[in-house]
């Protein structure tokens, strides 16, 4: 049987229609069934690709890298997120690097895939593992994804030990102290869950949060002032004509609002001329709530 026949005895189409989070473990058995390929037949089909544009070709070298993108998702399962989300995101990249694999450098497309895939798998990571984010600028990313496989035990790092991984990883040891301590932090909700009934929901960060409207005094100042606003509202707008106190009620002051076309039909005017009546109305409005 030719290389092409046990790749098609594979049945790729089942692949290409699978996601891995519907059923992990068959998606993994599928793609790991799939015939890897020869250098020889690789190049082909980079070169049917790079050149003709063969959208079969980028088929076949995705589908043959599928397993491939499953050994580095494995090699992430400390972040906690779910291994199908982490290989739906490496096939992605795998994807990218297909599309931009160029078959004339002399590189197998493995290895120029590895970064395409990682990167996806990085942002991914980086979106979700937290709500705050943990890495922003390039050496706190590469702080992230290393800082934990360099620690040898999940003990705080000794002042040694964060000098020799700060002259390894090429930062400066602030950033070794302060990236371990986001790693090693937790998301806090801001508010208690309403319906838990744990004692210790009064620790939730709003109840220690100052309430700007606590003093009575300002509680009495802003009810007199509300009270006073209205009140000189609406003595304004009995002050007012009664065409203009209506278009202001009817363009403000009600959920169903009229328009000025809708207006000057019923008063039989122009537009222009509802809009200066209204106004002429908000400025003797403003003029009487200031005085």
């Amino acid at each position: 049987m030719t290389e092409t026949k046990r790749a098609l005895a594979v049945p790729n189409s089942a692949v290409l229609n699978m996601a891995p989070g519907a059923n992990l473990s068959a998606y993994v058995q599928a793609v790991s069934g799939i015939a890897l390929l020869s250098p020889e037949r690789e190049k082909a089909l980079a070169e049917r690709l790079f050149y003709e544009e063969c959208v079969d070709s980028a088929r076949e070298l995705v589908l043959a890298h599928l397993r491939f993108v499953v050994h580095i998702a494995r090699s992430y399962s400390g972040y906690g997120l779910a291994e199908a989300d982490l290989i739906q995101e490496g096939n992605v990249g795998l994807m990218k690097a297909v599309k931009r694999f160029d078959p004339t450098k002399g590189v197998r497309l493995v290895s120029f895939a590895v970064h395409w895939i990682k990167a996806e798998m990085h942002e991914y990571i980086l979106r979700n593992w937290r709500i705050v984010k943990v890495a922003t600028t390039k050496a706190q990313r590469k702080l992230f994804f290393n800082l934990r496989s360099q620690k040898k035990t999940l003990d705080w790092l000794s002042a040694e030990e964060t000098r020799a991984i700060a002259a390894d990883l090429g930062v400066d040891v602030t950033e070794v102290t302060r990236m371990e301590g986001r790693l090693t932090s937790r998301d806090v909700a801001f508010d208690a869950p309403t319906d838990s009934d744990d004692e210790d929901t009064w620790q939730a960060p709003q109840h220690f949060l100052k309430d700007e409207q606590a003093d009575p005094g300002q509680l009495v100042e802003a009810a007199e002032f509300a009270e006073d606003g209205s009140a000189r509202l609406h003595v304004a707008l009995t002050d007012l004509d009664g065409r203009s106190r209506d278009i202001l009620e009817r363009r403000w002051l009600v959920d169903d609002k009229a328009t000025l076309h809708e207006l000057a039909a019923e008063y039989d005017v122009s537009a222009e001329r509802i809009r200066q009546l209204e106004a002429n109305a908000l400025k003797k409005l403003r003029t009487a709530l200031v005085a």
